[in-house]
């Protein structure tokens, strides 16, 4: 599987890891939703982590190439599908990012609710002004609720890499630690977050941010408009 769910103390930790670079692909999404389906029944949070060195390189570019155009659409809707789910979903959501988070990997980090990640030499950020690919709905909307103003046109229009410290401030990250205790310190963030009064938080999450889910929502299915 493409991501594994283990659930211990309330707390679901789902894990991707292809053995590559992450790639999010319709086997990647079945996996994750797969786990989420797990993880909504029998947890009270969820902490959300990659492999070693790598949390996502983003979209499986392969996939892209061999879709064709209705199939990329596809691939795009159901990534932004995944979106909603993580961004608006009940549960409590930490990131573990234990390295490189490119494209839709980034996407991702910033559709969880407390993002943690490692310390070191590693790149994340948004790389399709790099790579010439127009920025789908959804990532401009989830990047425009999640990242410092001050950094919007650096990141999404640039296309700018941060490192770990960088992307701090740039608000793709919440906070760093030691390469060996992230996945460690995302449990105890998920823990504490668990004890919150969970009908609350989830009326609450998807309150304050209706309006980017709503956005979000309305463009599935409709890339042929852009």
């Amino acid at each position: 599987m493409a991501a594994t769910v283990e659930i211990t103390n309330d707390i679901a930790l789902i894990r991707m890891d292809d053995g590559k670079a992450n790639a999010i692909n319709f086997e990647m999404i079945a996996a994750l939703n797969a786990a989420l389906d797990t993880a909504e029944a029998e947890a009270m949070a969820i902490v959300l982590a990659g492999r070693e060195g790598r949390f996502s390189g983003g979209f499986d570019l392969n996939a892209f190439a061999n879709l064709g155009a209705d199939g990329v659409y596809k691939l795009l809707d159901a990534g932004a599908e995944l979106l909603l789910r993580l961004y608006g979903g009940p549960l409590p959501v930490v990131a573990a990012c234990t390295g490189h988070a490119i494209a839709m990997g980034v996407f991702i980090l910033n559709a969880c609710d407390t993002r943690i990640g490692a310390a070191g030499d590693y790149k994340i950020g948004a790389n399709e002004a790099i790579t010439g690919m127009q920025l789908p709905i959804f990532a401009m909307e989830i990047s425009r609720d999640r990242l410092s103003s001050r950094h919007l046109t650096r990141a999404l229009m640039q296309g700018f890499i941060y490192n770990p410290e960088g992307a701090v401030e740039a608000g793709y990250l919440d906070t760093l630690a030691d390469p060996d205790r992230v996945e460690a310190k995302a449990l105890v963030v998920a823990e504490q977050l668990a004890q919150l009064p969970g009908k609350a938080y989830s009326w609450n999450k998807k309150a304050i941010r209706k309006a980017t889910l709503d956005r979000i929502r309305s463009s599935i299915g409709a890339h042929h408009k852009l």
